[in-house]
């Protein structure tokens, strides 16, 4: 896993660096630190492939909140968790989804029962995630949220409950890596996330209110792998 610690002070940084390499060795899994000073410094050099981010609340320059905030409008899955010695933050934790809250002065035995709640989330959340490389950048897109994916030429357009990324690629080959998410494909210009599947017409399936041609060479394979889906539901 790949944590990134941003905490102004030094000190708590190295404690916090310590913790997560010995819980890290006790449960044996290999993980990655990324210390940063300030919130601007994370941002700046913002790693799409990071799981979990401790956040102190009060620093100089940007704070804590207000960098959950940025963090959020690029990465909406990463686990984040406050370090503060004020717990009268905790209700707008809620604001920017962080899971938990850290309360300084900090001791490896407290920080452990909390760091064990981001790890089973960040494991979780890998297993649901795929990662599309977009003009400039990339990002992770929750399985669960992408309702179709349509091919244009060379690029897919994948729309989702967060709105919608284009990146390029083959329909193919992202069909290869969702097998495993219940997503078949309805003709050969669409694949579709068979939970988000509203109704079923004659040649037509309507998906997150948007009806989808389902031509007659994959509609009986579709059709199957639906039915199949359903049972399981």
């Amino acid at each position: 896993m790949n944590i990134a610690i941003v905490e102004d002070d030094e000190e708590t940084r190295a404690d916090l660096s310590s913790y997560i390499e010995r819980y890290a060795k006790e449960q044996d899994f290999p993980c990655v630190v990324y210390p940063y000073a300030t919130a601007s410094r994370l941002l700046q050099s913002f790693r799409m492939d990071l799981d979990i981010i401790l956040l102190d609340i009060e620093m100089p320059g940007m704070d804590g909140m207000t960098a959950a905030g940025k963090i959020r409008e690029m990465d909406t899955n990463v686990v984040l968790m406050f370090v503060t010695n004020m717990s009268r933050y905790a209700i707008h934790g809620y604001a920017v989804g962080a899971l938990d809250f850290v309360l300084k002065p900090l001791t490896y035995e407290s920080f452990r029962n909390h760091f064990r709640r981001a790890v089973l989330r960040a494991d979780q959340r890998k297993k649901e995630e795929i990662l599309i490389r977009l003009e400039g950048g990339a990002r992770k897109l929750d399985v669960r949220s992408i309702h179709y994916i349509d091919v244009e030429g060379h690029m897919l357009h994948y729309h989702t409950s967060e709105g919608e990324f284009s990146a390029r690629g083959s329909l193919k080959s992202v069909r290869e890596e969702l097998a495993k998410y219940h997503f078949a494909k309805c003709s050969q210009w669409y694949l579709v996330n068979l939970r988000s599947v509203e109704k079923i017409g004659r040649d037509t399936v309507t998906v997150a209110g948007k009806d989808l041609e389902m031509s007659r060479r994959a509609k009986a394979e579709f059709l199957d792998a639906l039915t199949r889906y359903m049972s399981q539901a």
